[in-house]
């Protein structure tokens, strides 16, 4: 494409709009917000520092349509990536939608890049690896001989209190030198440049994965930029961190077996941990996958076990272990913490590791660098003020109103300016009650930088930065970048919410020349490498595998017929009197019956009348069962719950399905999703397009999967979804049309109408010229194993994908009824099924269809039995599996 054409004002206009947006922000910082003082673009007297140049000469290139075209670009490559979020509200629940399945909206993402030179990267590299040294002494220390504590540098109360400390993780340690296996570290600037720590993550770090992920999606949005720029690569971090994984497995393990364990795609970060996951190529697990027999971790795979060495946990520690721990989580393994103590397996990061995250803790954080260090930090921490000591009790609550209060007890900051007086006083009570369980906090400062978030073109935000490290046997390596993001405005920010994240680029040193690019640390090879681990095959994962197949397959059907309904119905709308109009009734009601949803009470007119209200609910509304935008959603759902085994591929495909299907009929109409617009024109034109992109995308979908996917047990258990899926929509489709005799122009219509939906018509055309005869239909889309659509050929797929299992003994409950299915379509003759009785009804072909209809439900229930339910010694100690269910 194209880019606009560039004038020599372009810079000097791109400037001013920069300082506007400066001068607006400084008029709402009055105001009370957290806009800093710091510019990352542009330095004081006005010029572009050096750093910045490239981004400042290819913004200006662009100009406004440009950058309007950037961040277009950016959010269909976010789309596309499948890069989601998952809401939660204030009490950390997801936000779920009508159906009650968590649903993730699109990840936010800057387009322009957070560019950070050499020198200052050296600053913070140094830091940020001395502040993770400290850590991991600081955390070593607690669990072990606790001399920070016995020496009085660090009040007790503060350790015991916080809820990060776990008293069952004492005596717990990880092989090697370092306990603290991964840190995050929220970093800002301050407003006299300098860099400044506002929280460390050492509980389950998140973001990594998101870091990767957004560095891929600008890196090709922007690629002129990346190109002349060559920011430093933050993907070695990655191999750093799998290398890392291996190294921390018990001495024991002869090829090491590591999973990342998840709590769920409900989690609101479960994209960044199913992407780390496949970056990692480690199995992305769940508690369902796991279980623990003879003092050792097992994993799940398909009847059999396989031992697990090493964690890499993010799921909070209090949630690790319902026996041990917190006896309400579903996300644990029972017995986890036993098994950590006999040494039989590696957790990271380590179970009491969130007592690093303690507010009291960051308070003496320069007296734990002088105690076990010998070292003073290099990157500074906002000034802090704790409760238990009298003299910064005093400056706490008279200075509530310019604080953020955070609670060492564990819950939510308080913003101090967003308190009332009367609140300020509450507070103030409270704190005088039990001072030494607060915390006063100066409030964060944050630098600002360009962003084309907004509309309107090139405006200045406020930013901050997550960087990462991950041990090594020397040290840490940290990953060069890492996640940036736009801080909200007003009091939010103080919390450190965001509203978009930032790709982050370090500068290479202009002194580095070719033949010296400057690359990571070294990483060490462990001395011990990897079991190969193939694709998870639990019942868990196979179950949403088997659902993937059999809504992908529901989608396709349901979008076939509602266009061939649509299609009737617009040919004879206005010609009732045609006999071939009777089909538009049977075609609706067919729709009925397929999706088990009321179309009407039998009466034809008003079937009829009610079509375009039908068509549109059966289409976009995503809480009427068995509607296209349902399983469209739930299909969504179960791969998501895989992510960590599907190809790119798979979410380009995905991402515009849904985007077109669930995300637009909210914004362009305004109306309910069960009632169509007000405008015919624009209804049709939805629906048209809608369940055409629906098809091609599910159509895709199935060459990704035949073509890209390794055709292991968990893409069986895929397939066999789909050809039950398959054989039931068929058999419900010609129970409902063809059963039924009615008068030659109107069977003939219904007929032709169903081989369209059974995607048959072209070869019945060319088989039966000028004719249309049930039995020959019934031959070609029953009977024909060389027609992928017919019965005959899913029974023969459903007969090799069940031999394939693991553990098929060839008289399985399964294995015996596909055959029994097939003994049965073997004996009827099609001219048999052409047979009609005296009440008007072909009632050989309705006993077929009805019982392999039931047979094939059948073989669903027992396949899920057998083959998708967890054991009964997987059972909670709390209670009965709330596992999903995906009717």
């Amino acid at each position: 494409m194209a880019l606009p054409a560039t004038t020599p004002h372009d810079i000097d206009n791109l400037l001013s709009r920069y300082r506007d947006a400066r001068a607006q922000q400084a008029l709402f910082d009055v105001r009370g917000s957290a806009v800093g003082g710091y510019d990352e673009f542009v330095d004081p007297a006005g010029n572009i520092r050096p750093a910045w140049q490239e981004l400042a000469e290819c913004v200006g290139e662009r100009g406004r349509i440009g950058l309007n075209q950037l961040r277009s670009t950016v959010r269909g490559l976010v789309d596309n990536d499948g890069i989601t979020y998952v809401q939660v509200d204030r009490n950390g629940d997801a936000v779920t939608n009508g159906n009650g399945a968590a649903d993730p909206g699109p990840w936010q993402l800057d387009a322009l890049p957070l560019v950070i030179s050499s020198s200052d990267w050296d600053i913070l590299e140094a830091g940020l690896l001395q502040r993770s040294r400290l850590l991991d002494a600081i955390l070593t220390d607690l669990y072990g001989a606790r001399e920070s504590v016995t020496s009085g540098v660090l009040p007790p109360q503060l350790l015991f209190a916080h809820p990060g400390y776990i008293r069952a993780a004492r005596g717990i340690e990880v092989p090697g030198r370092h306990q603290l296996f991964m840190h995050g570290c929220d970093i800002s600037r301050g407003h006299d440049g300098s860099f400044l720590v506002n929280a460390d993550w050492t509980q389950a770090p998140s973001g990594a994965g998101y870091a990767l992920a957004d560095r891929r999606v600008v890196a090709h949005a922007f690629p002129d930029l990346y190109e002349r720029i060559g920011p430093r690569p933050a993907s070695p971090w990655a191999q750093a961190l799998r290398l890392a994984l291996i190294d921390v497995a018990p001495e024991s393990a002869e090829e090491p077996v590591v999973v990342v364990l998840s709590p769920g795609i409900h989690s609101e970060t479960a994209f960044d941990q199913a992407y780390l996951a496949s970056v990692l190529g480690f199995p992305l697990v769940e508690s369902a996958d796991l279980v623990v027999r003879d003092g050792k971790l097992w994993m799940r795979s398909m009847g059999t076990l396989k031992r697990v060495d090493v964690v890499l946990r993010r799921v909070d520690a209090d949630y690790a272990d319902p026996l041990d721990l917190r006896p309400d989580s579903r996300l644990g393994v029972v017995g986890l913490v036993e098994v950590l103590r006999r040494g039989a397996v590696s957790v990271v990061n380590s179970l009491g590791s969130g007592i690093l995250e303690s507010p009291g803790l960051l308070r003496f954080l320069p007296e734990l660098a002088e105690r076990l260090l010998g070292e003073t930090p290099l990157l500074r921490t906002a000034e802090m003020y704790w409760g238990g000591i009298n003299t910064e009790r005093s400056h706490l609550l008279s200075n509530l109103a310019s604080l953020l209060i955070r609670p060492v007890t564990g819950g939510q900051a308080i913003v101090g300016p967003a308190l009332s007086s009367a609140q300020r006083r509450e507070l103030g009570v409270r704190i005088e009650t039990t001072p030494w369980q607060w915390v006063g906090q100066q409030l964060p400062q944050f630098s600002s930088a360009p962003t084309d978030y907004y509309t309107g073109g090139l405006s200045a935000a406020n930013v901050g930065m997550r960087l990462f490290t991950v041990s090594q046997r020397s040290g840490y390596a940290p990953m060069i970048g890492g996640l940036g993001y736009l801080v909200a405005p007003g009091h939010a920010a103080y919390r450190l919410n965001t509203v978009a994240a930032k790709d982050i680029w370090v500068r290479t040193p202009t002194r580095v020349t070719a033949e010296r690019t400057p690359t990571a640390p070294p990483v060490e090879l462990p001395a011990i490498m990897p079991s190969p681990t193939r694709a998870v095959s639990s019942p868990r994962v196979l179950s949403d595998l088997f659902w993937m197949g059999r809504y992908a397959e529901r989608a396709e059907n349901t979008a076939r017929l509602l266009t061939v309904t649509r299609e009737r119905y617009h040919e004879f709308r206005y010609r009732r009197e045609l006999a071939g109009s009777e089909c538009v009734p049977v075609l609706l009601t067919a729709l009925g019956s397929i999706t088990g949803t009321s179309i009407g009470d039998g009466d034809y007119a008003e079937i009829v009348a009610t079509a375009p209200t039908t068509l549109w609910s059966l289409t976009a509304d995503r809480h009427r069962p068995g509607s296209l935008a349902q399983s469209v959603e739930r299909l969504g759902l179960a791969a998501r719950a895989v992510r960590d085994q599907m190809s790119n591929d798979t979410w380009m495909v995905l991402a515009a399905v849904e985007r077109a299907l669930l995300h637009a009929p909210a914004q362009p109409f305004g109306r309910p999703a069960d009632e169509p617009p007000e405008s015919k024109a624009e209804g049709e034109a939805f629906l048209s397009s809608t369940t055409s992109l629906t098809l091609s995308g599910m159509l895709a979908l199935s060459g990704v999967a035949a073509e890209s996917m390794v055709h292991d047990v968990g893409w069986t258990m895929m397939d066999i979804g789909k050809r039950i899926e398959r054989g039931l929509g068929l058999t419900a489709l010609l129970r409902a049309t063809l059963i039924t005799v009615r008068n030659p122009g109107a069977e003939q219509t219904i007929t032709e109408s169903t081989l369209v939906a059974c995607e048959s018509a072209v070869i019945y055309r060319r088989r039966n010229p000028g004719m249309v005869s049930v039995a020959a239909v019934a031959d070609l889309v029953l009977m024909d194993a060389e027609n992928p659509r017919s019965l005959a050929f899913q029974l023969e797929r459903l007969r090799i994908a069940l031999k394939a299992l693991p553990g098929s003994s060839g008289s399985s409950r399964p294995e015996r009824l596909v055959e029994e299915i097939n003994a049965r379509l073997r004996r009827i003759e099609p001219a048999d099924l052409d047979e009609v009785t005296a009440e008007g009804r072909r009632a050989d072909l309705a006993s077929l269809l009805n019982d392999t209809h039931a047979d094939l439900r059948e073989l669903s229930t027992v396949i899920t039995a057998t083959h998708l339910s967890l054991p009964g010694e997987m059972q909670p100690l709390w209670g009965p599996d709330e596992r999903r269910v995906m009717p």
